[in-house]
């Protein structure tokens, strides 16, 4: 399906642009949520009759959003949740829940400006984009930690993960005969009597 944007879309064009898209793409996303129309005499038609208006109020909305970044721009969002000795979550977390954590910290921003490819679903800090406006994005950091005091030692770097797995192993030592033949496992058992000592055993036990 052929439409004209009324906003810059990522990947796609800027405010004006006849683009060619899928056509679920156009009827779920772009046409229902504004951002474009489809491409016909008609539409083009008003467009140019509004194009003033359009880029006028695109303007307004992206000053807004810059102003917006500079508070947002490099925040840290820490989040306690449960999860396994190897890090994995028990859930995960998603952009909702990046939304509802900034907002708790002061920052409002929608769920569908959180631009998450994928949900977390392990420990560890992680840079997430937040698109402000389709001009305007930022950069914060997502701090996902089992503990208050986890989260700080990620704060400054520290890799839990791998620090735990070095005290893990850090007090295993192998055991090591050096007269072992190669592929031998050693044992600290006794060895069993020779066979030829239990045979006169019992020849002793015959004569007698």
């Amino acid at each position: 399906m052929d439409v004209i944007l009324l906003e810059r879309i990522e990947k796609l064009g800027a405010i004006g642009d006849v683009v060619k898209v899928k056509n679920g793409y156009a009827r779920n996303f772009l046409l229902p949520n504004g951002k474009a129309l489809r491409a016909n005499e008609s539409n083009r038609k008003v467009f140019e009759a509004n194009r003033e208006k359009i880029e006028s109020d695109n303007a307004e909305r992206r000053s807004a959003a810059e102003k917006d970044s500079k508070t947002v721009e490099g925040v840290t969002i820490q989040l306690i949740r449960q999860a396994s000795n190897t890090g994995q979550l028990y859930g995960s977390v998603s952009a909702r829940d990046l939304a509802e954590a900034l907002e708790a910290d002061g920052h409002k921003v929608a769920k569908n400006q959180i631009i998450l490819d994928r949900p977390i679903k392990a420990i560890g800090v992680q840079d997430v984009r937040v698109s402000l406006h389709p001009e305007v994005s930022v950069t914060i950091h997502v701090n996902v930690a089992r503990s208050p005091e986890e989260a700080e030692l990620q704060a400054k770097g520290v890799d839990v993960m791998a620090d735990m797995f070095e005290k893990d192993t850090a007090g295993f030592t192998e055991d090591f005969d050096p007269n072992a033949e190669p592929g031998e496992i050693p044992t600290d058992e006794p060895e069993a009597a020779a066979p030829a000592e239990a045979s006169e055993e019992v020849e002793a036990d015959e004569e007698a």
